[in-house]
């Protein structure tokens, strides 16, 4: 009897024991946070130094990542198309006599050109291991660390016409190419190069230094390979550099005004304050560069797409939706928001990126890559290569989809989305990962004491909304993952081995699971989309049309008319002599549907006005154009006729809504706005 009750007691306390075990095995420490905290700094990924303030995300090396799905798609068709032959078209990457190959700066080709090739391309090329890109960037940067003269200047020796001093704009170009060369290579020729480049920038005067337009307005991109050298090497010296630099750049901390009004200084230049604000603490200067932010949208951002109406400059007036943006404010807008979120960890800085990333930037290109626009705008029906100014600010043929335009937009462009594949997943300063931008990718990463985890993501987000992820390690290791819950997402749904997580008020910030993760434990995540309508009240009372992430445009249908690239190139670009034109032709975009649709009224019953039209994902892995789009949204509209074509051949400007028509109700269709290449994204209200 008693060996019965004995053995009775050994099988519970077995069980309990494994109930307990498993139960530990299968919970998880789970909190929702607005950002990763930063108390301390990672142990493997290079974070500020002190006195610099903490980052709360950390920058992985390039190559850390591997992109898939229409990411990579993207990528590819930038290796094939221009990016990836560029050098054999632009005159400025021209390698005889290249300023940037001699030592003593002087040729006949050489300013910012090349670096914002190289900027995308490098990186393309580490990202897809492509040994003829990677050798083919090793010949500038290798000719770039050779030009390094005895007093440590670099590169193109540019005087301004309009001062007589030392231009060193296109040099800040060139330290982010070698920052990414030195995450990938951890050649230490570019920490010395850089260190003796750096001390002779201090010798310069301050009357003498950072001067001219270009310059002064971007001296926060020199200001941010300050603090990335001085992360590696800690010499205090550097941080007088950076205060220099700082009190030599135009004032970005204007009260309710900027220093100049162009698109692609404002995307690039107004994180200044807050790059700055890492040295300072002083809150101040990074509230600086949030209101930069608020300002340029409040007076020209009232319409979709994350960008701003600025042409060439934002002027008094125009503010339609029909205004535009340079691919190279894009490029830039989104670079500067990962600058943001890693300086800040706040979300807020992920939408926006993912909203010019998704809605504004893909439709730059035609989808070969092969060629693109200078501008392009949330209220779009033609491109071509007339002169539209007034209506815009410039003047040329800057709607045309061209290889040879322009000089800036064409080399630029390319580090747009690898950039953004490189900041998919972030360390953070707790030794752990957080994924900020969902895409199909890899990521391999040191974690808690220095294990290595991969994490396979799959998904056709932004078009979907489902989300897997699978872990590999070599043991079972605690570390925290991080996951960015979007902000228009009410009700995410997370599951670990399909248990589900709970997780409240998470929304526009970060649910936090510190776990102990084992080898092919899998995160399933899913964002519920709906239909949601925005009203600019600002802007005519017109309304776009969202569906998660994605801002939908009207269906227009494209006709492409091929041309000579040559004759309709703006007038400052150029090509190499040897080009073949026939090979890289220019094309107009016209209208072959009605465009001036106004949405029918009555946006109560959003489920039933918008229905959405689910199709195949397209075998090609590219879903912006309008034939591959995965999701279409049918809906009603009525003509507008009074909304035309004006004198400046542009879409009118809007109507104010509502609109009397009595046209009949029409059933139309809407696609993502990133695949319309000709586009109404801001609706008028018809009656």
């Amino acid at each position: 009897m008693s060996n019965t009750i004995d053995m009775k007691i050994s099988l519970t306390f077995l069980y309990m024991l494994f109930s307990v075990t498993v139960f530990a095995q299968s919970k998880w420490d789970v909190m929702v946070v607005d950002k990763p905290a930063s108390s301390v700094l990672n142990s493997f990924y290079q974070s500020n130094q002190s006195p610099l303030k903490p980052q709360h995300l950390v920058k992985l090396p390039v190559g850390a990542i591997k992109p898939g799905g229409w990411l990579l798609k993207s990528l590819e068709l930038q290796r094939d198309g221009l990016t990836g032959q560029l050098g054999e078209i632009s005159a400025w990457l021209t390698k005889k006599n290249n300023a940037w190959l001699n030592k003593d700066g002087t040729g006949d080709w050489g300013w910012e050109e090349m670096p914002y090739w190289l900027k995308g391309y490098a990186n393309i090329g580490y990202v897809l291991n492509d040994k003829r890109m990677i050798n083919e960037s090793m010949v500038w940067i290798n000719g770039t660390l050779n030009s390094q003269r005895d007093n440590g200047d670099f590169g193109p020796y540019v005087n301004r016409k309009t001062t007589g001093k030392r231009d060193l704009w296109a040099q800040m170009l060139m330290l982010f190419v070698l920052q990414s060369y030195y995450e990938y290579s951890h050649d230490t020729r570019v920490i010395a190069h850089m260190t003796k480049y750096f001390k002779w920038q201090l010798s310069i005067p301050d009357n003498d230094f950072l001067t001219d337009y270009w310059e002064n307005s971007r001296g926060g991109d020199n200001l941010y390979s300050v603090y990335w050298l001085y992360n590696i090497t800690k010499e205090p010296w550097l941080l007088v550099l950076s205060t220099k630099i700082h009190r030599n750049t135009a004032n970005w901390k204007l009260k309710s005004w900027l220093p100049n009004w162009h698109n692609v200084n404002i995307a690039q230049c107004f994180r200044e304050p807050a790059t700055f604000y890492q040295q300072s603490g002083d809150p101040t200067d990074l509230q600086a560069s949030y209101d930069n932010q608020k300002f340029i949208r409040e007076m020209y951002g009232q319409v979709p797409g994350g960008m701003f109406g600025s042409d060439e400059n934002s002027r008094k007036g125009y503010v339609d939706p029909r205004q535009a943006v340079e691919t190279c404010g894009m490029v830039e807008q989104m670079s500067s928001d990962e600058i943001m979120l890693r300086i800040t960890g706040d979300t807020f800085w992920a939408e926006n990126c993912e909203d010019v990333a998704f809605n504004t930037f893909p439709a730059s290109f035609m989808p070969d890559y092969r060629s693109l626009r200078y501008l392009t705008a949330p209220n779009m029906v033609v491109s071509d290569s007339k002169n539209h100014n007034p209506g815009i600010d410039n003047p040329g043929p800057y709607l045309m989809m061209n290889p040879f335009s322009s000089r800036c937009c064409q080399h630029n462009h390319t580090s747009g989305w690898v950039y953004y594949a490189e900041n998919l997943w972030m360390a953070t300063p707790d030794n752990g990962l957080a994924a900020v931008f969902y895409s199909d990718s890899e990521v391999k990463s040191k974690v808690a004491d220095g294990t290595e985890v991969m994490i396979q993501q799959q998904t056709h987000y932004p078009f979907d909304e489902s989300i897997q992820m699978k872990m590999q390690l070599a043991k079972p290791t605690s570390f925290p993952l991080y996951l960015r819950i979007p902000a228009w997402c009410e009700k995410p749904e997370i599951k670990i081995n399909d248990q589900v997580v709970n997780v409240l008020a998470s929304t526009g910030r970060y649910v936090k699971i510190l776990n102990v993760w084992r080898n092919n434990d899998r995160v399933t995540l899913r964002f519920p989309m709906k239909v949601t309508v925005r009203t600019w009240e600002k802007n005519k009372n017109s309304v776009s049309v969202n569906y998660g992430p994605l801002t939908f445009s009207l269906k227009i249908n494209e006709k492409y008319i091929r041309f000579d690239s040559k004759a309709t190139a703006q007038h400052d670009s150029k090509w190499q002599e040897n080009t073949d034109q026939s090979k890289w032709p220019s094309f107009e975009i016209q209208p072959d549907s009605p465009w001036n649709y106004g949405l029918v009224e009555n946006f109560s019953d959003l489920e039933n006005k918008f229905g959405l039209v689910h199709k195949p994902w397209p075998a090609d892995n590219f879903p912006f154009t309008i034939a591959s789009v995965p999701i279409e949204i049918k809906t009603k509209g009525k003509r507008i006729p009074g909304w035309t074509i004006d004198q400046y051949g542009l879409c009118a400007e809007l109507p104010q809504s509502p609109v009397n028509t009595s046209e009949p109700v029409e059933e139309i269709i809407l696609v993502p706005m990133g695949a319309a290449r000709l586009r109404i994204s801001s609706f008028p209200v018809a009656k």
